[in-house]
């Protein structure tokens, strides 16, 4: 008997907002049955990392050909109500701003309509060195094109 191929979880673009699924489970709560609040911010790093895979940006290639790499340089979070145990969240991401070395990206963390979470999130692209860099120039395009609310299709 051959097992069938499964695809992991992966979002989707809806114009240039994109949306992340994902389920809580037992791991990802505290001794009061929430969600602990770290792991919002795994929510959305994971969240991320989907966005741009879709939009066509490859971090792994430029890391392992060792031109540079992102690194969280700003970030503000506010929680706003707890997620639980089997809840269904989405977490919705947006390209807020872009200059020649940073994206910053707001993300809201939902449940339904309510949402749980919002953050603001500001990365910049190093050098393998931990130096600041201007991004590979068609990554600030895609970066520009999502800010502009233009529909993404690589």
């Amino acid at each position: 008997m051959s097992l069938p191929t499964l695809m992991p979880a992966s979002g989707r673009f809806v114009a240039a907002v994109h949306h992340f699924p994902l389920r809580v489970y037992f791991e990802d709560t505290d001794l009061s049955g929430l969600v602990y609040h770290a792991n919002y911010l795994r929510y959305m790093e994971r969240a991320r990392s989907d966005m741009l895979r879709i939009a066509g940006i490859d971090q792994r290639g430029e890391h392992e050909g060792g031109r540079g790499v992102y690194a969280v340089a700003d970030l503000s979070i506010r929680y706003r109500r707890p997620a639980r145990l089997d809840d269904d969240l989405t977490v919705v991401s947006r390209v807020t701003e872009v200059k020649a070395a940073i994206c910053t990206i707001q993300q809201s963390v939902m449940r339904g309509e309510e949402e749980l979470t919002d953050a603001r999130i500001t990365v910049a692209w190093l050098t393998p060195q931990g130096r600041p860099q201007r991004q590979p120039r068609d990554w600030t395009d895609i970066y520009t094109r999502l800010c502009q609310g233009e529909d993404i299709h690589p």
